[in-house]
């Protein structure tokens, strides 16, 4: 069995260089928000790396929750349309929320995230991504605060972002190899795992 950096073809962003971003935006969320306690919101699994050590690097007193969304194929992901499969166990209005996200691609899905959390009543709302691909963006009035870098228009994974569930413990992020997609897409619709995506979006967001 192959190593799963075997499969990547670049890197674009190193573990040093993820560190070091990380720790910048921590900084900058903690001056941004100090005297309140913002309420970190993530959606899993995605974004579950960069929110732990995102956390860690905020010297304010934070809160954390958790949601779970789910498509319905790949005509799903482009039109933004999912269903809330766990929602948050704490309640928002009033408070200062910050929506984490690994990668803001299309926006349509982070749209309707932000939907679903203004209609609570929140003081604030702003989105903190790791990354951002504004080639692909369908949704352009999303209210990114902190970004950590642009991307271009190529499949990543690698620190909480997968294909097919792989990958995501890789310490950086890197462009998969276009002979593992095509693997993928030449098995029969039986032996394809069913959270496979198109090329070049492995985000629901």
């Amino acid at each position: 069995m192959r190593a799963a950096a075997e499969d990547i073809e670049e890197i674009l962003f190193t573990q040093d260089q993820i560190e070091a971003r990380v720790e910048e935006i921590g900084q900058q969320i903690s001056r941004d928000y100090a005297g309140r306690t913002p309420l970190l919101v993530s959606v899993l699994k995605g974004a579950v790396y960069f929110l732990t050590d995102l956390s860690r690097a905020i010297e304010i007193p934070i809160v954390m929750d958790f949601m779970a969304i789910t498509s319905y194929g790949s005509a799903a992901l482009q039109s933004g349309v999912v269903k809330l499969i766990k929602d948050l166990d704490i309640e928002i209005t009033g408070r200062h929320v910050l929506l984490v996200e690994d990668i803001i691609d299309t926006g349509l899905t982070a749209g309707y995230l932000l939907r679903l959390l203004q209609a609570r009543a929140p003081a604030s709302l702003q989105i903190c991504a790791l990354l951002d691909r504004p080639r692909r963006r369908i949704l352009e009035a999303l209210p990114i605060a902190y970004r950590g870098f642009e991307i271009p228009d190529r499949f990543v994974v690698g620190y909480g972002l997968d294909y097919q569930e792989r990958y995501r413990q890789l310490p950086f992020i890197g462009v998969l190899k276009e002979a593992i997609l095509q693997e993928s897409r030449l098995l029969p619709e039986w032996g394809r795992h069913p959270d496979a995506g198109s090329a070049g979006s492995p985000s629901r967001a």
